[in-house]
C-alpha cells in the first residue's frame, strides 16, 4: 500500500443493484470528479454495471487500486457486505464498519437497540411476511408510518391516516422488504444532522412542500421545492441538544467516518431519532454537501476530507 492517499488508486464504487441504483449513479460521478479536482487518481467501479455478468467479487478484484470511497446507497452496498468484501479483500475504504452498517440498515434492529440504550425513538410494531392491519390498528393510533426495513432514501415509505390507506401502505412495503416497520407518526418538524469524524455539523431543517405529504424519495431528489432551512431554525440550546442525540444515536451502532441522522421533532419539543445513514447520497441534492457547504467545506474538500479520514484511520489501527 502506498504511504499517502495522493499516490494511491482511489476506486470510487456506486450503482449496485438496490432501489437506490439511480441516486447512487448521481452520486458517483460527482464524489469522482471531486476527487480528481484535487489531484487523486480515481478508477470508477459501477458495480452491476456495464459487465452485469461479474458479480461484485470478480469486479472488485478486476481492478487494481489502493483505496475504496463507498458511493453507494441502500443494498449491500450500505448493509455492510460491500464493506465485509473490501476487508477481505484488504482495501481500506470510507465510512463505518460492516457490523455497524447492518445493524443501521436495518430499522427494526436499530429500533430495538436503540430502546435498550435509552435513545428516544418512535414507538413501533414490526412484521415479517404476515401483516395483520387489525392487529396494527389495536397497538396503535391513525396516523402511522409504514416502511420496509432496510430500504433508504425513504423509498417504500408511506404515512397512513385509515384502513385503506394502511393496507395500501403495506402492500407498497412488502414490494421492497419482507421486514416491516409500523412507527408512530411524529407531527413536527423533521431534521437531519451530517456527522463526519466524529464532529456534528449544522442541522438542516427539511420541510417538504404541500404537495409532498413526507420528506420522501421525490421530496429528496426531484422535487425543486422543497426548503432546506439552514440555520434550521432552533435556538442554540435546542440545535446543541439536536447535535449530541444525533452522535449519540451514531456512535451507539458503532458508526465511524462519516454519516447523516435523521430526527423528528413533537409538538412538546422532544427529539425522536428515526435512523443514521451510513453511506448518505452525494447528489445535487444531497444534505451532507449542504451542511458541509455551510461550514466553507465545499464538494471536492469534503470527499477529499472523508477519504483522507478514513485513510488515516488505517494508520491508527
Amino acid at each position: 500500500m502506498s504511504n499517502t492517499l495522493k499516490e494511491s488508486v482511489i476506486a470510487v464504487i456506486y450503482g449496485g443493484r438496490s432501489a437506490e441504483r439511480d441516486v447512487s449513479l448521481l452520486s458517483g460521478p460527482l464524489v469522482i470528479g471531486g476527487l480528481r479536482a484535487n489531484g487523486y487518481q480515481v478508477v470508477e467501479i459501477d458495480l452491476y454495471g456495464p459487465q452485469k455478468n461479474l458479480n461484485p467479487v470478480t469486479q472488485l478484484q478486476s481492478i487494481e487500486f489502493d483505496f475504496a470511497f463507498i458511493a453507494l446507497h441502500g443494498g449491500e452496498g450500505e448493509d455492510g457486505r460491500v464493506q465485509a468484501l473490501l476487508e477481505m479483500l484488504g482495501k481500506p475504504y470510507t465510512g463505518s464498519s460492516p457490523l455497524a452498517c447492518g445493524l443501521a440498515m436495518d430499522k427494526v434492529l436499530t429500533k430495538r437497540f436503540w430502546h435498550g440504550v435509552g435513545i428516544p425513538t418512535p414507538a413501533y410494531l414490526s412484521f415479517v411476511d404476515q401483516v395483520n392491519s387489525a392487529v396494527i390498528e389495536e397497538a396503535m393510533s391513525y396516523p402511522m408510518i409504514v416502511k420496509p426495513s432496510r430500504e433508504g432514501s425513504t423509498i417504500g415509505i408511506n404515512k397512513a391516516t385509515n384502513r385503506a390507506e394502511l393496507d395500501a401502505a403495506l402492500l407498497k412495503a412488502l414490494e421492497y422488504d419482507s421486514d416491516i416497520l409500523v412507527e408512530e407518526f411524529i407531527d413536527g418538524p423533521e431534521f437531519t444532522v451530517t456527522i463526519i469524524d466524529d464532529v456534528a455539523y449544522p442541522a438542516i431543517g427539511l420541510k417538504a412542500s404541500p404537495d409532498h405529504a413526507l420528506y420522501d424519495y421525490e421530496a429528496k431528489y426531484i422535487a425543486d421545492d422543497t426548503e432546506y432551512l439552514l440555520p434550521c431554525g432552533l435556538n442554540e440550546d435546542d440545535e446543541n441538544e439536536l447535535q449530541m442525540l444525533a452522535l449519540d444515536a451514531y456512535r451507539s451502532l458503532g458508526c465511524s467516518g462519516w454519516g447523516r441522522v435523521d430526527v423528528m421533532r413533537d409538538q412538546l419539543g422532544v427529539f425522536w431519532v428515526l435512523e443514521v445513514n451510513t453511506a448518505p447520497g452525494m447528489t445535487s441534492h444531497s444534505l451532507v454537501p449542504m451542511a458541509a457547504n455551510y461550514v466553507g467545506i465545499d464538494y471536492a474538500s469534503l470527499v477529499e476530507k472523508i477519504a483522507q479520514n478514513a485513510w488515516l484511520k488505517v494508520g491508527r489501527r
